[in-house]
């Protein structure tokens, strides 16, 4: 028998199929919108006391015995019948009678017109049986039935609560224990953070775009989600961390709402666990991330939903890209100094900005580096990046000297890389892989602890490092360099070790020496005598142009 939807009971509808009720020939006279309803139990009823002996759900089996005869009589028993009955919606199996069976016999010889007029009013089922059938035999078969989804119902429960309590016990990631949701119930589910962004889903079948359209258009608020959804608070100790949602989809004999409460219980527990909340501060920004660099979307709708959905709004707005790590000892702990940075960050994009951050996953060794998409309003100053400091870097500067602690030492920096502002999403894309593939390059300007790296105002150097990779360009930088890096290894006299340093300043001020060698922290005498030995090495002309490009290039492509 198939499982009516959220419910282990039978429906109306399949009782009127079983073999036993149809040995008595039956027809449905009125009420046919209500055979979607629950039985919950098949009552032989006689007389006319109806209120005290029923419960709500159930089948009403009767052949007239003790219903009054006159007109008025009938109407009152059938208002009373159907009145209860009118209270079930639709489905639910409560409140009242789910049908009204009548066998046609001595008692009656046709549907009294008042019930048959009552039911149809009031939709609820009315089925007559022209033949006699033992009515011990469709309460046996209904109950029997009835029981068997109850007891699947429990096992499929007991299975459920096993799986997800384990789940939480053994601090499962939160997005495989939403996976496990989804794919239980066999429909979406999403799981939100407490301001209703997205923090990961499932079961979206490779199209999350019209799964996130109610959490996108949400504004922040709560989504409008389509008729047969389910939600479900994640809470624990007062505390609400956030909602479960399963999307409409197929039945489950445990009860969609039973699963995803027991979804909820898992994720409390692993929130409990995680007493710092880190895992779901870090999840939906991650998992947008890990989206937009790996290329998991199908365009840029469905890139924008994810975006959106996730708190970066980008429609009518102007997106950033950047990167953000810092130089120099902090002075404590790792994670004080990333909390630092990442509240200075979201500060500096307050109120009107919005950011999502996130760490590298592809981070090595060293300072960890968060990458971040900024979005703000059209006209926003922090969007624009055509001066030497950029708004948002003073901005940023002055959060941090609000947030780093007194004893921090004065050597410490946050170096932050900013992409071109842009109103495309494959712009964004390609400016946040940029900065990562570029790196950390000198600092074009600097404000208080924050150190500023521009594409716009590095263009050739973030090309350079983009295409580091290349075996040809690796091959040429080596083989152009090979001199000097040889020459920097060897110890003894005339060996300083320092000529790529000299050479790095010297092509980044090609026209000024002073100042060239003011940056590689030499006299201009010693400047001017390395300078000369590279010429030497190299074979090379340092007034020449096209070598000054070579060399430059050459540099870049280094690996960091």
């Amino acid at each position: 028998m198939r499982v009516a939807a959220g419910s282990p009971l039978p429906t109306v509808r399949e009782v009127i199929e079983l073999p036993e009720l149809q040995a008595g020939r039956p027809r449905l006279i009125a009420g046919d919108e209500g055979q979607d309803r629950d039985v919950r139990w098949a009552h032989v009823f006689a007389g006319t006391a109806v209120a005290g002996l029923l419960d709500g759900g159930e089948l009403i089996l009767a052949t007239g015995a003790g219903w009054p005869r006159d007109e008025s009589g009938i109407a009152r028993l059938a208002d009373e019948l159907t009145r209860i009955g009118a209270s079930v919606e639709r489905g639910s199996g409560r409140g009242g009678v789910a049908a009204i069976v009548l066998e046609l016999g001595p008692h009656f010889d046709a549907a009294p017109a008042p019930l048959v007029r009552a039911c149809g009013e009031r939709g609820v089922p009315l089925i007559v049986l022209h033949r006699e059938v033992r009515f011990v035999q469709i309460t046996q078969r209904v109950h029997q039935r009835i029981l068997a989804a109850q007891n699947e119902a429990l096992e499929a429960r007991a299975a459920v609560h096993d799986m997800l309590t384990e789940l939480g016990l053994n601090r499962s990631p939160v997005d495989y224990v939403v996976e496990q949701l989804a794919e239980t119930i066999g429909a979406p589910v999403v799981l939100e953070g407490a301001s209703h962004g997205v923090v990961t889903l499932a079961g979206h079948s490779g199209d999350a775009s019209s799964v996130l359209d109610p959490w996108r258009f949400a504004a922040g608020g709560e989504p409008v989600l389509p008729p047969g959804s389910e939600r479900v608070p994640v809470e624990a100790r007062g505390t609400r961390w956030g909602v479960l949602t399963a999307l409409p989809g197929p039945p489950h004999p445990a009860g969609r709402r039973t699963v995803l409460e027991l979804g909820a219980f898992a994720l409390a527990l692993g929130r409990l666990a995680d007493a710092e909340g880190e895992q779901w501060l870090e999840f939906g920004s991650k998992r947008v991330f890990d989206v937009l660099l790996g290329g998991r979307y199908r365009g840029d709708a469905e890139l924008e939903a994810q975006l959106a959905a996730a708190g970066l709004p980008i429609e009518r707005r102007v997106t950033v890209a950047a990167t953000l790590q810092s130089t120099g000892d902090f002075g404590s702990h790792a994670s004080l100094e990333r909390a630092a940075l990442e509240t200075a960050l979201r500060r500096a994009a307050a109120p009107e900005g919005r950011v999502l951050v996130a760490p590298d996953a592809g981070t090595g060794a060293g300072a960890p580096i968060l990458l971040a998409l900024l979005s703000f309003p059209e006209g926003d100053e922090r969007a624009t990046m055509d001066r030497i400091l950029p708004p948002l870097a003073t901005r940023l500067a002055r959060e941090l000297d609000m947030l780093v602690p007194g004893t921090t030492p004065t050597v410490w920096r946050a170096h932050l890389a900013l992409g071109a502002p842009s109103r495309r999403l494959r712009t964004l894309v390609a400016s946040l892989e940029q900065l990562r593939s570029a790196g950390r390059l000198p600092a074009s300007a600097e404000t208080g602890r924050v150190a500023v790296q521009l594409v716009e105002r590095q263009a050739l150097a973030h090309l350079v490092r983009g295409l580091a990779a290349l075996p040809e360009l690796q091959e040429f930088s080596a083989d152009t360099l090979g001199p000097l890096i040889e020459h920097d290894r060897t110890v003894g006299p005339g060996h300083s070790g320092d000529l790529l340093r000299v050479l790095a300043a010297y092509t980044a001020h090609p026209t000024n020496r002073s100042l060239a060698a003011s940056e590689a922290r030499l006299s201009r005498s010693v400047f001017y005598q390395r300078l000369a030995l590279i010429e030497e090495l190299l074979a090379v002309d340092l007034a020449d142009g096209e070598t000054i490009a070579a060399l430059a290039v050459a540099l870049l492509a280094r690996p960091v």
